[in-house]
């Protein structure tokens, strides 16, 4: 059953709206520099404002292990999602603690050793993440193995249902639901959420 995160969080309305629509997860980039980056003491009171079955995640760019812990804890967080160039060792020690998705950015088709690296989730996403840029479908096939592949990457509700059809653990999508940087569309996030909701998914399996 595919589930749906919601990435780039900003606003306690967004996130409140995500959640109402069926999300399973929400994303909140901790990556300073960022257009979506979000202060940890920022996210503390949306992520405390959501109920117990939405899955609070971290996203974080080439963060030591320790800062990552630190700034989970302060923002209330329950997944980390390393999105840069991280050795498989932190990966190992933020795993001590918390569950770990290691994002990959696809210039060409995935690398079959990925499989092996230490996480709890694999994520593909686009060459620039954040920015809309999609990849041709046969590049994820080398990782469909991994039985909890997050497709990212310029997804819409548009070109959503390819995606779908190959039935990955997740989809996840930013920039697609946005009416502009940091802000959601409402009409759009009903959209994608609908679809998934609609292939038979459920943010509860």
């Amino acid at each position: 059953m595919t589930r749906a995160k919601i990435c780039g969080i900003t606003r306690l309305e967004d996130a409140l709206l995500a959640e109402e629509l069926g999300a399973w997860a929400l994303g909140f980039i901790l990556a300073p520099g960022t257009k979506r980056y979000v202060e940890p003491e920022h996210i503390r009171p949306i992520a405390e404002a959501l109920g117990p079955f939405v899955v609070r995640v971290g996203v974080f760019v080439d963060t030591p292990p320790e800062v990552v812990l630190e700034q989970m804890q302060t923002a209330r967080l329950q997944v980390a999602q390393l999105h840069g160039s991280e050795p498989p060792e932190w990966a190992e020690h933020i795993r001590r603690f918390l569950p770990v998705i290691k994002a990959f950015k696809l210039s060409g088709p995935a690398q079959p050793e990925w499989l092996s690296y230490p996480a709890d989730a694999l994520l593909l996403d686009g060459v620039s993440p954040g920015s809309g840029q999609s990849y041709p479908l046969d590049w994820v096939v080398p990782l469909k193995p991994h039985p909890r592949l997050i497709i990212a990457g310029g997804l819409t509700p548009h070109n959503l249902q390819p995606i779908l059809d190959l039935k990955p653990y997740a989809v996840d999508v930013s920039s697609g639901v946005e009416a502009a940087p940091r802000l959601k569309d409402p009409f759009k996030l009903r959209r994608f959420l609908a679809q998934v909701a609609a292939s038979g998914t459920s943010r509860n399996q």
